[in-house]
């Protein structure tokens, strides 16, 4: 009789993506599980604009986090081309999260999402009750009653329904727990101190985006993308004393949006600089002199060629 050991059994690896209106806690949720920061993250809505893999490292699985934009009813062609890239996601994952917040009850985006879930057959589907520790144990119970009804009116058989608290870290590796055993078993699908597969160019340009948001109130947000034009060591620097050149365009739609972003006296603008070069630096991890310069595109979200050229 042979016993099986630990180390053969055999190993998970798949994709997982969290769903999700915007600001439901989504992006927040991937850097938890992975435990560094990949996913771009901002309390405005619709903030994440690539598809950011995080990926979680365990000895007997690897667990690749797909993080979509959030789906919404398209109002521009950038919005319509989101949604795309949400179902196109959704179709090639092992297992999707769907993330609803415990503090906000279930409204049309959530059931929108919800419907267009119930038309993926195949794909196992897992409730996520995200920022539990905005609310108390009768509200949450509350929400979870809610969902489990959810599901059924709309046919989904949800494969588990799980409250979880980023911020405080609560049942964040018990949800990685859950996800594993619906993965299919295969060998690791990146090296192992892979934390993600985004080209660091992508990741440069949401952390300097990121820090651009900060503060930065009403319509903006939506209107700022940032290209990464090079990132090139410097020449003539001693080998333990070197530095990353990196050049980056923050584009915005209108001439009037200008004065936002860059700040009276240039002042926000070096406040962006500051901060999302922090950032940078931890993450490639060599000192940088970040160059940033301001541009205007003109109603970019609305313009195929001009959503090409920003990497839409």
């Amino acid at each position: 009789m042979s016993v099986r050991t630990e180390s053969s059994a055999a190993h998970r690896a798949g994709f997982a993506c969290f769903v999700g209106r915007p600001n439901a806690g989504k992006s927040t949720l991937t850097n938890a599980l992975v435990g560094t920061k990949v996913a771009i993250t901002s309390n405005r809505p619709q903030t994440t604009r690539h598809t950011v893999r995080g990926i979680v490292h365990r000895p007997e699985a690897q667990l690749v986090l797909v993080d979509t934009p959030g789906l919404h009813k398209p109002r521009t062609l950038l919005g319509e081309r989101l949604n795309d890239v949400v179902r196109t996601t959704w179709s090639e994952v092992d297992v999707i999260g769907f993330c609803l917040p415990a503090d906000q009850k279930i409204g049309p985006g959530d059931r929108y999402i919800a419907a267009e879930l119930a038309d993926i057959k195949k794909t196992p589907k897992v409730a996520i009750v995200t920022k539990t520790d905005l609310v108390d144990s009768k509200a949450l119970a509350a929400q979870l009653i809610a969902i489990d009804q959810l599901g059924k009116e709309l046919g989904i058989d949800w494969a588990e329904i799980i409250p979880v608290s980023a911020v405080g870290a609560t049942q964040v590796s018990l949800l990685a727990d859950l996800l594993v055993p619906m993965l299919p078993e295969s060998p690791p699908l990146y090296p192992e101190g892979d934390l993600t597969d985004e080209p660091e160019q992508v990741m440069v340009a949401e952390l300097i985006r990121e820090a651009a948001l900060e503060g930065v109130r009403d319509e903006l947000p939506h209107s700022i993308a940032v290209v990464v034009e090079e990132m090139l060591p410097r020449e003539d620097r001693p080998a333990d004393k070197p530095l990353l050149d990196i050049h980056a365009n923050v584009y915005i739609e209108r001439p009037s949006q200008k004065g936002i972003i860059i700040g009276p006296k240039g002042k926000r603008l070096k406040e962006v600089g500051t901060k999302s070069r922090k950032h940078i630096e931890a993450l490639l991890g060599t000192p940088v002199f970040l160059d940033l310069h301001v541009k205007v595109a003109k109603d970019w979200q609305r313009d195929p060629k001009q959503l090409r050229k920003l990497g839409f």
